[in-house]
């Protein structure tokens, strides 16, 4: 026993040593973005409109494109970056507007550094949001991450972004274009209208709101009387906002007092969509289906599989509690992810050489036509 002892001893100081290091390496690991492949590079055609020299964000024909970026939905925004320069008639005239938390781990300059080391030749720019400006004003919802600060930023893009852009798209990050955004960019916005949406009049509009709501003689239907049409729903993951209207209405203070008062009256159960349908149900101007094939991640409790609508796709949006990404690494995709996948730039671990998703020798570094399809 004796002699056993000083083995035992070394056994228990190495048993120490890889546990040590485990938690060390998991210490690194905390907080660390994965990595990215560098996608293709894509330049303008014929046509595209040429630079104005020193205008930089300014220049008037470039076509603004804004989203959130945070590390958990990272792998999903660049996919999504990915498809838009990809399918982009003139990918140089797109400017990427990132809204980041300021306060989180990894912070703006690691962020920024990985979307330069993906895509060299991107214009874009990273604006800190301050989670402080909207964590009084959330509400429990149906699911913990609706609650995240960061799904609110999209109400102060009027205010982070430049004065000099005149609109932007907004797009979650679970997104794909399989079109040219330039198309949607070019949206007519009447004088009346705020924001550009595909509507959906056929869903249910009373559900999004609850009974104490519709039953409040002050609230319910009087909310939406004398709008230029029936209220009908919309998902706000893509939307086309005239800032300068946003602005000049006022309309963050507008969506503030609507999230005030459901603290107080608890008037709907979703997150961030509902203040949008308060403010803008009946008053969106209508855009192609098209452009939102949303729900492919199922609904927000159990996420699961859903096919496309009827009709053309030029943008396909994994909304709902199922993320592509995430059922692709669980090893149970749905058909959908398959072509999310081809999008995917991440590079997983023990696959230094190469990104898992996209086949190399089968993409153009030439901008691509716009690709629409029916299915």
């Amino acid at each position: 026993m004796a002699a056993a002892a000083p083995a035992m001893r070394a056994g228990l100081v190495l048993v120490a040593f890889l546990l040590l290091a485990a938690s060390g390496a998991g210490a690194r690991a905390e907080g660390a973005l994965p990595r990215f492949a560098e996608a293709p590079e894509y330049r303008n055609g014929e046509g595209c409109p040429a630079a104005v020299a020193g205008a930089g964000v300014c220049d008037p024909g470039l076509v603004h494109i804004a989203m959130t970026l945070d590390a958990h939905y990272l792998r999903g925004s660049m996919a999504a970056i990915y498809s838009l320069l990809k399918h982009a008639s003139c990918p140089e005239s797109l400017f990427f507007h990132f809204l980041a938390a300021d306060a989180a781990a990894p912070g703006v300059g690691e962020l920024r550094s990985a979307l330069a080391a993906s895509f060299p030749s991107l214009r874009f720019e990273i604006y800190p949001f301050r989670a402080d400006a909207v964590t009084g004003l959330i509400s429990a919802s149906v699911r913990a991450a609706l609650e995240a600060p960061l799904n609110y930023a999209r109400n102060y893009l009027a205010d982070l972004l430049p004065k000099c852009v005149p609109r932007a798209i907004y797009l979650d990050s679970d997104v794909l274009a399989v079109d040219d955004v330039r198309r949607l960019w070019e949206t007519r916005l009447p004088a009346a209208a705020v924001v550009a949406a595909p509507e959906y009049c056929h869903a249910n509009f009373s559900r999004y709101f609850t009974d104490a709501f519709w039953s409040d003689p002050d609230l319910g239907a009087r909310v939406f009387a004398g709008r230029r049409r029936a209220p009908c729903y919309f998902n706000t993951g893509v939307m086309v906002i005239d800032l300068r209207r946003w602005r000049s209405g006022n309309y963050r203070h507008r969506v503030e007092q609507w999230m005030e008062l459901q603290k107080e009256k608890r008037i709907y159960e979703l997150g961030s969509l509902p203040p949008f349908l308060l403010l803008f149900a009946g008053e969106v101007e209508a855009v192609d289906h098209r452009w939102n094939q949303h729900g492919l991640g199922g609904d927000n409790i159990l996420g699961s599989c859903r096919p496309l609508h009827k009709g053309p796709v030029s943008l396909m949006h994994w909304s709902g509690k199922g993320k592509p990404w995430d059922r692709l690494d669980a090893g149970r995709p749905c058909p959908l992810d398959h072509t999310w996948k081809s999008y995917d730039l991440y590079i997983g671990d023990g696959d230094a050489s190469q990104a898992s998703a996209p086949s190399w020798a089968s993409l153009s570094s030439s901008a691509l036509p716009a690709a629409v399809f029916s299915w």
